[in-house]
């Protein structure tokens, strides 16, 4: 691809389509901030949906038109799932896109164009974004939207999360549900193969989704036997964080503070406010045997009243999570 000599109106106008894509105006603004180096008439921002892997019209300006069935279709053009390969801008009028144009573009007065694939940084695939003029656009301009493309690839990331500021520690891989069930990636974090494989845990979101709370800790058992921490947060999901739902996301540990796995369960009754013979009786355990427990558990979590034990346990999610 050509190579262009950067001035200070390209380099201004770089910082400001990352500005705006990240707390900005968004598509809007980003555009406007690159108009002022490339004379585009028309744009359209086309967003990819992993979850149901299909392409939909997100946001456009300067169209008298978009037709619905205009993004997919063009995303099933071979030109463009090649240039998806290369990741070159597909200029208008390409062999191959010739019926698509006259179909949706030329009737409409549009003689000069380009569609550019988006991909963020880690090179997942999350758009394009075609851009259209009334004349010919100047050489450059394939080689500027393969410059910021990296950036505007946020603009189409439907995989986006806005979720609780305290974020999450590193070492944890992650899912986000949509309260309706749908699950989706989540950009930034590892995908998790536990949680992916554990079909209540679209209830289990649905379930903190309904609740009051801002975020959820526990400790659970897979169905392999590893015991995970896991954590659930509150999230916006998808563009701009428009869909209501959590993420879930756990990481593989040991039971802190060398408790047992029956110790769990018990810390786990006394959380919610059970009495000894109450514990007993779920657990189909003695009263003796939950005192002895909880002795135990006294010493290792340096305890020396319920109501101490049971403010630690919720503040570091010692509780067994149950799924529904």
């Amino acid at each position: 691809m050509d190579q262009i000599t950067l001035s200070a109106g390209h380099l201004h106008a770089f910082t400001e389509v990352g500005f705006q894509v990240a707390g900005g105006s968004g598509a809007h603004g980003a555009m406007t901030a690159l108009r002022k180096i490339i004379p585009v008439e028309a744009y359209e921002f086309v967003a990819f949906d992993p979850a149901t892997g299909r392409h939909r019209s997100l946001v456009s300006s300067g169209y008298a038109r978009v037709d619905e069935d205009a993004a997919e279709e063009y995303a099933g053009l071979d030109p463009y799932r090649r240039a998806m390969s290369s990741r070159v801008p597909l200029s208008m009028g390409s062999p191959g896109t010739e019926l698509y144009y006259r179909r949706h573009l030329e009737p409409y007065g549009w003689r000069s164009g380009l569609t550019a694939p988006l991909f963020v940084n880690e090179g997942r695939y999350t758009g394009l974004l075609h851009v259209s003029s009334r004349d010919t656009l100047p050489p450059e301009t394939a080689t500027v939207l393969t410059a910021v493309s990296g950036t505007l690839a946020h603009v189409t990331d439907l995989t986006r999360c806005v979720i609780d500021p305290m974020g999450l520690p590193p070492g944890f891989h992650a899912v986000a549900f949509e309260r309706g069930g749908r699950r989706r990636s989540v950009a930034g974090w590892p995908p998790s193969r536990a949680l992916e494989h554990e079909p209540a845990m679209a209830e289990l979101a649905r379930d903190f989704i309904d609740s009051r709370e801002l975020s959820r800790r526990g400790l659970w058992l897979d169905s392999c036997g590893q015991w995970r921490e896991v954590r659930v947060h509150r999230a916006g999901v998808g563009f701009h964080g428009a869909i209501q739902g959590a993420v879930i996301a756990e990481r593989p540990c040991a039971l802190p503070y060398d408790l047992t796995s029956r110790e769990v369960e018990v810390l786990t009754q006394v959380a919610l406010g059970d009495s000894n013979p109450q514990i007993a009786a779920a657990l189909v355990l003695s009263v003796r045997t939950v005192t002895t427990h909880l002795e135990h558990i006294f010493a290792k979590l340096g305890c020396d009243s319920r109501t101490r034990l049971t403010t630690k346990v919720l503040a570091e999610g010692l509780c067994r999570l149950d799924l529904p």
